[in-house]
């Protein structure tokens, strides 16, 4: 006999997708919805494939129910498997494990959700398959759950179902720790995992373990393709599985060498290039797009003083593009200038130059400076105060960081005046 099925996990169901800056034009809309549209896609696949279940791996949700709307749009999508008699086998996992969900629906008869307190077996006779798996009680699970997993049943197809960090991830909680080697030995015939949201094979045949990654990429450390696994079952023995992608919105983090760029126009130019390869990689998907501007640049001073500039160009031109969402814009270009030539010129701009670089090692004068500042620090607005670009006047490091940006605002200035 000859069939196949879907392992899916970290679906994360109506998670909010983080990190993305709203502005004029942007398509808000689109992406609020993209963990829905892509839990349809999913759902489209099994019935396109014509599977004859569908394994999620943990985190369904991403947290409890915020209302019911959450839980009762899973059901719908649920029902249009039942339809197609296409039968569901779910687990908990640490986002959405039982302690964590206070609201809860019944869901049609073809999704069967594992307990929590050990793991059991779900046999499907005619397609001689044994399903084996354990959901998360609470949130931490640090536990081996796969050592208390069921034998293999002999004359079936084993499964094993598991939310797990495996043998650990960085990123990722050490949640429900296992090794290879003990799933290995548990002689099931395939491992769907969860927990990790990039896609890694861990262990190719006899068996196949694997975690397929989240089908949704919620922010820009989720970069890429991110799908499901369509396995092959023939034979009583697993076949083949391929990966299928399900996302409706790509994060991508966009390199732009701006060393042969004299102007911020020239970046902007070479930044469009770089769209159009990545727009033509999505295959008309959404994309969220991270710039990195880097290089040691003729444009440097430029690219830094006039940063709002920069953004709104890029955010621009993403516009005109269409389905692009500018995520951030990081400038890490260099100057092009011999900062040491400029010191040792004895002009006045030497004489700045050096007392902001004399005043680096100087935590008295920094502590002075500080002091100077505290009424400015405490009329900033609260999104100046906070996050990664934040203004924090409380500790010299913060002024030591930003000493190189006053010294490019300053030679951009005298740059700009004298002509240069």
């Amino acid at each position: 006999m000859a069939f196949s099925f879907i392992h899916a996990a970290d679906i994360h169901l109506d998670s909010p997708l983080r990190g993305l800056e709203k502005y004029e034009g942007a398509p808000v809309e689109e992406i609020r919805n993209a963990t829905r549209e892509a839990l349809i896609n999913l759902v489209n696949k099994a019935i396109e494939q014509q599977v004859s279940f569908l394994i999620i791996a943990g985190d369904l949700y991403d947290g409890d129910w915020k209302d019911y709307n959450t839980g009762l749009f899973f059901v719908s999508q649920m029902t249009r498997l039942q339809k197609e008699n296409i039968k569901v086998y779910l687990i908990r996992g640490n986002h959405d494990a039982q302690s964590l969900i206070t609201k809860e629906l019944k869901l049609p008869d073809n999704v069967v959700a594992f307990p929590v307190d050990q793991a059991t077996t779900e046999v499907d006779e005619e397609l001689k398959v044994a399903i084996h798996g354990q959901g998360f009680a609470s949130r931490s699970v640090t536990d081996n759950l796969a050592k208390e997993y069921p034998g293999k049943l002999d004359g079936y197809v084993n499964i094993g179902i598991l939310h797990t960090s495996a043998t650990g991830r960085e990123g990722h909680e050490n949640y429900a720790p296992c090794s290879v080697e003990e799933l290995v030995a548990k002689g099931y015939d395939y491992w769907a995992l969860g927990h990790i949201h990039l896609r890694e094979v861990l262990h190719e045949q006899n068996p196949a373990i694997l975690f397929p990654g989240n089908i949704q990429g919620r922010h820009i450390r989720e970069t890429g393709d991110k799908g499901c696994t369509i396995v092959h079952v023939k034979d009583g023995h697993i076949d083949s599985y391929e990966h299928q992608s399900l996302d409706v919105l790509r994060w991508e983090v966009c390199e732009v060498d701006a060393s042969m760029s004299e102007t911020i126009d020239d970046v902007i130019e070479a930044a469009r290039t770089h769209l159009e390869q990545l727009q033509q990689q999505a295959d008309g998907r959404f994309l969220a797009v991270r710039f990195h501007i880097t290089g040691s640049s003729p444009a440097h001073q430029q690219l830094i003083v006039q940063k709002d500039h920069v953004i709104n160009n890029l955010r621009s031109l993403a516009l005109e593009m269409g389905d692009i969402w500018i995520e951030k814009v990081k400038i890490k270009t260099t100057r092009l200038l011999n900062m040491d030539e400029l010191q040792e010129q004895h002009t006045p701009i030497a004489t700045i130059l050096e007392f902001l670089e004399n005043v680096k090692y100087d935590d008295d004068a920094l502590q002075l400076l500080l002091e100077e500042l505290t009424d400015i620090h405490n009329a900033l607005p609260y999104e100046l105060k906070n996050g990664e670009d934040a203004l924090d006047f409380s500790d010299t490091s913060t002024v030591k960081d930003r000493l190189k940006e006053v010294e490019d605002l300053i030679l951009y200035h005298i740059q700009t005046k004298a002509g240069v």
